[in-house]
């Protein structure tokens, strides 16, 4: 047993300090140079009346002038109505077509935006992304200076309720902690991507090599398959810290979190067997072993400290709160339990009034 617990933390340490390199290699927008591309944003919405203003009124600040294309995708609740008052002929707004068949409701909406946009960058946001004045310049700049094909900057994640404090930190967490960042940027293995559609640029001519949204047209995850689309057509992705750039709220309740992620957490894993090796993984590392503190085993005490070391790695890195860092077995568990809601759900799951599930 002390072998055994030896070993878990070492394993834990060793996630740690991965979190921290990653941290310092994380790309940053530090450019203020003009880019030379031109850019389109392209924003798809459907019934977002009720949160979208925000992100409508930093569209119109944006500096450099890209063109700002908006669908609105069947909203019934006044959404178009919302878009023309605030932008007028400021935005381009297109009315989407009904839903193919095979599709899901989000790829079909960017191809759309897509075929409508004359540039050389697709700036692809999301309604609850609120974009500062320099957010397409800057993020623009950083796509150049790289020389990757997408970049994913990923933007500041508010949290307000407890559930949200609790759960959203753990989306940059498990990036910079499990994922070698530099290394997905040079390996050609499109398994080994990440992406966040909330806020993410591509190339025209690598989104058109790779397909486009119709390659990925029935896939949950639209944002990662077509950073895996991109890879496949021989380009390159990276991600970086957009938490200067953009911010952004996903939820405003528990109800909306667990829906939310509900409807797609079980496409992050390949199989039920998958989910439940890193569910399993993930308990024994970060709940399990700090738990035995309760024994007296201090070894419990430095899994604990490691965990919670991590997460205020990943706040600091990416615009986050480090106090709720100290609840990161409970963030854990919370985890655990929406995986599995989320498999037992999939099935039947809707996303505004449409299925939200391919087989």
């Amino acid at each position: 047993m002390a072998i055994l617990t030896a070993v878990a933390v070492a394993v834990l340490a060793a996630l740690t300090l991965h979190t921290v390199v990653n941290a310092l290699l994380l790309r940053r927008p530090a450019s203020q140079r003009r880019p030379a591309s031109r850019v389109a944003v392209l924003l798809p919405l459907r019934d977002e009346a009720h949160r979208v203003e925000p992100c409508l009124r930093a569209l119109l600040a944006l500096r450099g002038g890209p063109a700002i294309v908006v669908l609105d995708d069947g909203s019934t609740d006044g959404t178009a109505e919302l878009v023309r008052r605030v932008g007028g002929d400021r935005f381009t707004l297109l009315s989407g077509r009904p839903l193919p068949e095979g599709w899901l409701g989000k790829p079909h909406a960017c191809q759309q935006l897509a075929d409508a946009a004359d540039a050389d960058v697709l700036a692809f946001i999301d309604a609850d992304v609120v974009l500062a004045e320099d957010a397409i310049e800057r993020a623009t700049a950083l796509l150049e200076q790289s020389g990757v094909d997408l970049l994913s900057p990923y933007p500041r994640i508010e949290a307000g309720t407890i559930g949200e404090r609790l759960v959203q930190p753990l989306l940059q967490w498990s990036w910079l902690t499990f994922l070698p960042l530099r290394a997905m940027e040079r390996s050609p293995r499109p398994s080994l991507a990440a992406a966040g559609g909330q806020f993410l640029l591509v190339r025209r001519a690598a989104y058109d090599r790779a397909g486009g949204h119709a390659a990925v047209r029935d896939r949950v995850l639209e944002d990662v398959e077509l950073a895996r689309s991109v890879k496949r057509a021989g380009g390159r992705i990276a991600l970086a810290d957009g938490s200067g750039l953009a911010r952004c709220r996903m939820y405003t309740s528990w109800r909306e979190l667990a829906d939310g992620y509900g409807k797609s957490l079980w496409a992050s894993f390949g199989s039920p067997a998958g989910a439940a090796g890193v569910v399993g993984l993930l308990l024994a590392l970060y709940v399990a072993l700090p738990l035995t503190v309760l024994l007296g085993q201090w070894a419990g005490l430095l899994a604990y400290g490691l965990g919670v070391a991590g997460r205020l790695v990943s706040a600091r890195a990416t615009g986050g709160r480090a106090l709720d860092a100290l609840a990161h077995p409970v963030s854990v568990v919370l985890f655990a339990w929406l995986v599995v809601r989320s498999f037992a759900r999939r099935r039947r799951v809707t996303w505004k009034g449409r299925p939200a599930w391919r087989p």
